[in-house]
């Protein structure tokens, strides 16, 4: 058995690489691979995402919900992710026009690994500003 083989990455013809995360993508998808990484993984993204959890929010409520986000910030951000079809944007015909934004099953099926992310960043804050503080007091 060669050490690709053992390796669990057997060699795959068009595959981006032999091993590491990459092994199971093709080539020719890799870039839009990290097209959607780069998308999904922003902050505003992960912070709209989750805050969508409980169902569908208003522009204003899911501003005041993903503290820190200005207003061109969010409407970029929603308007990518609705491209992507991880959210949807309701608009009803009402005096003052009411818009909703709202997970579709494919943003709820990406906000069940989101929310253990952001989590995981709120309970190890602490010891990631030590490390950063030393960092950049060492020479």
């Amino acid at each position: 058995m060669d050490a690709a083989a053992r390796s669990g990455a057997a060699a795959r013809p068009g595959a981006a690489a032999d091993r590491g995360p990459c092994a199971g993508i093709p080539a020719e998808q890799l870039d839009f691979v990290r097209q959607v990484l780069d998308r999904v993984g922003d902050k505003w993204s992960l912070l709209v995402i989750a805050a969508l959890e409980a169902g569908p929010l208003r522009y204003t409520d899911l501003r005041r919900d993903v503290p820190g986000i200005s207003q061109r910030m969010l409407t970029l951000t929603v308007r990518q992710l609705q491209q992507d079809g991880l959210v949807t944007r309701t608009a009803y015909a009402e005096v003052p026009p009411r818009v909703e934004y709202a997970l579709t099953p494919l943003g709820r099926s990406l906000h069940h690994i989101v929310t253990p992310l952001i989590t995981w960043v709120a309970d190890h804050h602490g010891q990631i500003r030590e490390h950063r503080a030393r960092t950049a007091t060492t020479p």
